[in-house]
């Protein structure tokens, strides 16, 4: 959803006179870009806040590297900048511009095609200050675009949202003038990747994944991630509304035309029919389920039984072991019944004796 800032931005005053309170954007649409942003810059931007802002509050700031097309925006590369700012006065803040610009006379004679395309910040809001850096980067940068990279390990969704400024006028019925300034509007952005960066990605998953998970996991896994997604989405679709019907918020027809345009996409669930396809279709997943599980009970009695007909056997050949005699009391049985054995054979062999005459 788009989040406008209006707060911190250049002004400029003109000559209108207007009554009513109203906001119109100056650029109607604004720039229609994509932002493509490269597994190279969120690494980068990790390491970055590890070694800066780990364990803290503080966020880091910095520039973007790559190329332009009038539809997209290839970000391939990107280097930290010195950056500080007081929470307690937003407007007290420190971007080092000469670090900046000899970083990038550097980075320019290693690659001369890529160029500053705008500037990251791991937010992970916008933040009062962002919109003052974005006019400091216009000096580098015709037409910014300003990416905030979440870099919090809890975050299941893509790290990554893309904004652009572009002017707005504001009028201030009090006054009966209007005030032209800047604020930023959301636009469309992803994950992209060369064949190269997919390979290297690829090899540092293979020490991320756990490969005793199943796929089936992984697949619930995915979807729990989605559904809560949605659901964070569709309650900020609640506060945005609330605020526009407590007027905190001026209505942006934008806005509320992707919003109606969710909502007519949303299925009609109080269809017969589709009430009846939905319990058939769940009806044969439980039985699929149950029909499994019935499967793997049978499976692990049947292993139990082997289980314990196995410790069964070896119980018996171990007491039968106990009780036998030791090995040398087995030999002297063997000799004794050998010696009496053999007495009685000489005594069967013996002559019997002859009587004496008279």
């Amino acid at each position: 959803m788009p989040e406008e800032n209006r707060d911190g931005g250049a002004t400029r005053e003109g000559a209108i006179d207007a009554t009513g309170a109203m906001v119109e954007s100056g650029e109607s649409d604004g720039p229609r870009v994509t932002v493509v942003v490269h597994p190279l810059v969120l690494l980068s931007t990790v390491d970055h806040y590890n070694r800066v802002a780990k364990d803290t509050d503080k966020r880091v700031v910095g520039v973007l590297l790559g190329t332009r097309t009038k539809a997209s925006v290839d970000v391939t590369n990107s280097f930290a900048v010195p950056f500080e700012e007081d929470k307690k006065n937003p407007s007290i803040w420190y971007l080092d511009h000469n670090y900046l610009e000899t970083m990038y006379r550097m980075y320019k004679k290693v690659n001369a095609r890529e160029i500053v395309v705008g500037f990251y910040s791991t937010g992970p809001k916008i933040r009062e200050n962002d919109i003052k850096i974005d006019e400091l980067v216009r000096a580098y940068c015709p037409q910014p675009v300003f990416v905030v990279i979440d870099v919090r390990p809890e975050n299941d969704a893509i790290p990554t949202t893309a904004y652009v400024s572009v002017e707005e006028v504001e009028t201030d019925a009090s006054e009966a003038r209007k005030e032209i300034r800047r604020t930023f509007k959301h636009v469309s952005s992803m994950i992209g990747a060369y064949e190269a960066e997919e390979v290297g990605v690829e090899h540092l998953l293979r020490d991320v994944n756990d490969p005793t998970v199943s796929t089936l996991a992984s697949q619930i896994k995915h979807k729990m991630t989605g559904l809560s997604t949605l659901r964070e989405r569709l309650a900020e679709m609640r506060a945005y509304l609330e605020a526009v019907l407590a007027e905190k918020l001026p209505p942006n027809n934008q806005i509320l035309y992707n919003c109606q345009a969710i909502f007519n996409l949303m299925p009609n669930l109080n269809q017969d029919a589709l009430v009846e396809s939905m319990l058939v279709k769940t009806n044969d997943y439980h039985l699929a389920v149950y029909c499994a599980s019935l499967v793997r009970c049978i499976i692990a009695l049947h292993e139990l039984v082997n289980n314990k007909i196995s410790n069964k056997r070896l119980e018996d050949e171990e007491e039968a072991k106990q009780n036998a005699p030791p090995p040398e009391e087995e030999k002297k049985d063997e000799k004794d019944d050998g010696a009496e054995e053999t007495k009685k054979d000489d005594a069967a062999a013996a002559p019997a004796p002859v009587a004496a005459k008279k």
